[in-house]
């Protein structure tokens, strides 16, 4: 006997991690969704892999976040604080000597 081999699309999978990754089992969520356990479990591995990983607020309310996401925004910004810190000792600078002139 062969076994028939399932496609999923993109979407059922990443819907199906997020699931797994709020929920406290991902055997249990595999159940519910009628997949195979270590078929989700190989998901969930890889999107973990990927930067994926789940939060739980103090509040109760659970969720995930894309770690890779979060560093290069975390980045960007601290490249924009460097340069308008650059900026603001410029215009320091230039306050300062408009000052002296005026006097």
């Amino acid at each position: 006997m062969s076994k028939k081999q399932r496609k999923y699309t993109k979407e059922f999978k990443a819907e199906a991690v997020k699931l797994a990754i709020s929920s406290s089992s991902v055997s249990s969520t595999a159940k519910e969704l009628g997949l195979p356990v270590p078929t989700l479990h190989t998901w969930v591995t890889q999107a973990k892999s990927m930067g994926e990983q789940a939060y739980a607020l103090p509040t109760g309310e659970k969720g995930n976040i894309n770690v890779r996401e979060v560093l290069e925004e975390n980045r960007a910004l601290r490249k924009r604080l460097n340069r308008l810190e650059q900026e603001k000792e410029i215009l320091k600078k230039a306050a300062a000597y408009f000052a002296k002139e005026s006097l």
